[in-house]
């Protein structure tokens, strides 16, 4: 009789940074991963360049902090817009303080670098199989497990998971196997990509650059080392061959950089989109990252909305999988998920209309606008959830990512805390507890401070509480002023039967 495959926990189809998230943050729980990646390297070429704060926070959960500050550098200058005549319209902040999640709000990486990283990351894992060169070929989900076709070499194999997540990027097999549509958000434009790596010094911009300029709309980017990228928008009319030659591309960007000064490292013409996936879950397929939704690049947020998927779903795939938690837990990850996604891609849609304009007179009346009122200085959409697995009672709070702040010994909250969740507040508030709140805590393997540090007795204060209660990946299930509120926010907590 033929062996049978063994049963993994999660299988993931793709290994872009999404998936490699969630393989180390599972792999981090003591789940057994099966990793299926067509491709047999990392893709040596750049594409994404930015990440946030919240990004570095899980990055950190799964050990990796120092790893990833050696290849990246915060973005202290923020983003400008800048119109035809060198005025700025608007910009993003930027900053090296440090900032609520521990770090720098915005950081600039070499993608290759970073999926390096987060492979080398999975080694420390025995228990995470990752095969490359490995192509999903087909899905039978069946009542307990999912079985996967996958061909490699030549060759057929059938292997079985628990769960199967789809970080299988835009045209995600995994997506249409489940037929969830793609919502359109409204643009959907072809813009040429050309990456520099500087031979000597040049004198460009420290920061990133929107060029409003309604000739021709164009990014700049201060990547990381030496290396620059202009994003350059395609019009109509453009010869997409002639565009990528490379006498073109020097041509277009000779205000800035000459040929003598650097040299070309990739030219190539995508079309940014802006969708969002109508079903992240069925059954036992889930699907995270550009699988589910795909954003303009003018915030940088694509890379970044696929690691908080990671994060936010990993864990609860293994509370499910302990049994502290029904399946039913799965179903907040879009529901959780889907409103901060769609209102950042809804806000590149905004400023993307602003850097397309090529009107004239448009462009002039949205210069006249922004002078009316001085340079605007804007930020992200806040990282709020939508409704699912915290306190639908407490909208400030809940829902929201709890910051992390150095503590008095120089760790950093979550160095603390671990992947668990935590109970946080004051000795009287946490005793004032039902003894059985207090065995939901230990049941649910949560973390219980008493003692508060200064900056999350300040914390509280503010917000008039006595206790907060966090979720394992640092958003806050709820707060509480009595033993009662207490006992009733803890039940958020999945614990073990």
């Amino acid at each position: 009789m033929a062996e049978q495959a063994p049963l993994y926990d999660v299988a993931i189809v793709g290994l872009g940074p999404t998936g490699a998230v969630l393989a180390n943050l599972l792999g981090a729980a003591g789940r057994s991963v099966l990793v299926l990646e067509k491709e047999t390297g990392v893709f040596p070429l750049p594409r994404a360049i930015h990440f946030d704060g919240e990004v570095l926070r899980v990055l950190q959960s799964v050990g990796l902090r120092e790893q990833v500050l050696a290849i990246a550098r915060p973005g202290t200058q923020g983003m400008h817009f800048v119109n035809e005549a060198g005025q700025t319209l608007l910009v993003r902040g930027g900053t090296a303080a440090l900032g609520p999640h521990g770090g720098a709000n915005n950081y600039y990486f070499h993608q290759p670098e970073l999926e390096a990283v987060l492979r080398a990351g999975l080694a420390r894992h025995p228990q995470v199989d990752v095969r490359l060169g490995h192509e999903l070929t087909g899905i039978a989900p069946h009542a307990d497990r999912v079985a996967l076709q996958v061909r490699s070499a030549g060759a057929s194999a059938t292997l079985q998971a628990r769960y199967v997540v789809g970080c299988d990027g835009a045209r995600s097999p995994v997506r249409q196997h489940m037929r969830s549509p793609l919502v359109d958000l409204g643009l959907c434009q072809p813009w040429l990509v050309f990456d520099v790596i500087l031979q000597q010094p040049v004198d460009l911009p420290g920061h990133t650059v929107q060029h409003c300029d309604p000739r021709r709309p164009m990014t700049y980017c201060n990547v990381v080392g030496a290396r620059r990228r202009w994003e350059i928008m395609v019009l109509p009319g453009d010869d997409r061959d002639a565009l990528v030659q490379p006498e073109t591309l020097w041509r277009l960007v000779a205000p800035w950089v000459t040929p003598g000064q650097a040299q070309l490292e990739r030219a190539a013409i995508y079309t940014f989109h802006s969708v969002i996936a109508e079903g992240w879950r069925a059954g036992r397929l889930l699907l995270a990252g550009d699988a589910c939704h795909q954003t303009p690049p003018f915030l940088g947020q694509g890379m970044c909305a696929g690691i908080r998927d990671a994060a936010n779903l990993a864990w609860k795939l293994d509370a499910v999988l302990a049994g502290r938690a029904p399946e039913a837990l799965l179903d907040t990850y879009e529901s959780e998920r889907k409103p901060h996604v769609r209102a950042l891609i809804e806000l590149a849609v905004r400023l993307g209309g602003i850097i397309q304009t090529t009107d004239p007179a448009e462009a002039a009346a949205r210069d006249a606008r922004f002078r009316a009122g001085g340079p605007e200085i804007f930020e992200l959409p806040p990282q709020l959830l939508g409704p699912g697995a915290f306190d639908p009672t407490a909208p400030a709070v809940a829902g929201r990512p709890f910051p992390q702040p150095r503590l008095r010994d120089g760790r950093l909250l979550d160095e603390l805390l671990g992947r668990r969740s935590a109970v946080i507040g004051r000795s009287a508030a946490l005793q004032a507890a039902a003894p059985a709140t207090a065995e939901r805590w230990r049941r649910s393997g949560a973390i219980v401070i008493d003692q508060p540090e200064p900056a999350i007795d300040a914390w509280l204060d503010a917000h008039g509480a006595q206790a907060v209660v966090l979720r394992p990946d640092r958003y806050i299930v709820g707060v509480a002023r009595t033993g009662a509120e207490l006992d009733r926010i803890s039940q958020y907590l999945p614990v073990a039967p």
